[in-house]
């Protein structure tokens, strides 16, 4: 709330609000607004123009999907024309205050109920931001021509990094490593048949917004870290579950393990489906809605919005089915037998 010195663009603090009158407007496809013009006096409160004031007219609508309604004590930055008369042209909310606060409470929650555990999720999330950061300025370096390149080695370190910190360099770390890798392989590998034998017919690369490099590579990269992601979940879930009932029971044979990784694997597949349903659904409604409501049909709303979200779920989905019998396989397999070393 008192950062405004650390931002170069000028910020102005809303100190009085005029309403005009609303005024109601209709397009062609019969969708109803109201737009207000404001007068909004206020302080610039950093920058060379600190202590100036200004009068400012801005416009919002009812539905506030492209402007925003001011009031008084809100911040908002500035575009300065010096002239005679000192004009101003507002750009935008100020929002880092309530972005702040929920990351910050995000953090203590973490911290307050899973204690070590949550610092550790912490770190992970804060290195693999790095990580990402750095993946990011490399595509940008190379042009995009080796995103594939350098996402599928991010890939891998995320796996690595994630897993260490969670788990420990232990052998449950390797073995879900392992099927974490093969299950995210296998289901982008399976894709790519699959594009193969219907020469990518109904995959609408063109729907990617603001894409200005190859968007085929790019769209596979990014499913991949999807995946990744699934998979990842699932694969953790199984594995500790298994070495925890091998302390339990050291007595238990491959095959029983095995059988109960199945087990668990069958109990979790379908609420994680149901979540890859739930984000692609909640990221693609706002858009397809809008489409819809301007007068394009279901089948055009759905390929330019929908069918890319809808392959890269069904690429995870795939992901989380084959990291079932992977996990419980590897498990069965790479698990000591003996008490002693089970880790």
């Amino acid at each position: 709330m008192h950062d405004d010195g650390l931002y170069q663009q000028p910020i102005m603090q809303v100190q009085s609000v005029t309403e005009g009158k609303p005024s109601k407007t209709n397009d062609e496809f019969q969708n109803a607004d109201t737009q207000t013009n404001q007068t909004l006096k206020g302080v610039v409160l950093n920058g060379k123009y600190r202590g100036h004031r200004l009068t400012i007219t801005n416009t919002y609508s009812t539905s506030q999907t492209m402007d925003h309604r001011y009031r008084v004590g809100e911040k908002a930055f500035v575009v300065i024309h010096p002239s005679e008369d000192f004009r101003a042209t507002i750009q935008d909310y100020k929002r880092d205050v309530p972005i702040t606060f929920l990351v910050l409470l995000a953090v203590c929650l973490l911290l307050v109920f899973l204690k070590l555990s949550g610092l550790t999720a912490l770190l992970s999330i804060g290195i693999n931001t790095i990580l990402f950061y750095i993946a990011v300025m490399l595509n940008g370096h190379s042009q995009g021509t080796q995103v594939l390149l350098v996402f599928s080695i991010l890939t891998v370190v995320f796996s690595v990094v994630t897993l260490i910190l969670i788990l420990g360099f232990t052998r449950q770390m390797m073995v879900t490593l392992a099927s974490t890798l093969l299950g995210t392989l296998a289901s982008i590998l399976l894709a790519l048949v699959v594009f193969a034998l219907t020469h990518e017919r109904g995959v609408y690369y063109e729907s990617m917004q603001y894409v200005t490099q190859l968007p085929r590579p790019l769209f596979l990269a990014e499913t991949m870290i999807g995946s990744l992601g699934a998979v990842m979940d699932e694969s953790t879930d199984i594995v500790s579950s298994l070495f925890a009932l091998k302390r339990e029971r050291p007595d238990l044979s491959r095959l029983q393990i095995f059988k109960s990784g199945q087990q668990i694997g069958k109990s979790i597949m379908g609420p994680l489906l149901n979540v890859l349903f739930f984000i692609f659904m909640g990221e693609t409604i706002p858009m397809a809605l809008l489409f819809l409501k301007n007068g394009n049909t279901w089948g055009y709303s759905f390929s330019m919005n929908m069918s890319l979200g809808m392959v890269q779920s069904l690429i995870s989905g795939i992901g989380i089915v084959l990291a079932i019998p992977l996990a419980s396989g590897l498990t069965a397999l790479w698990i000591d037998r003996k008490r002693s070393e089970v880790k």
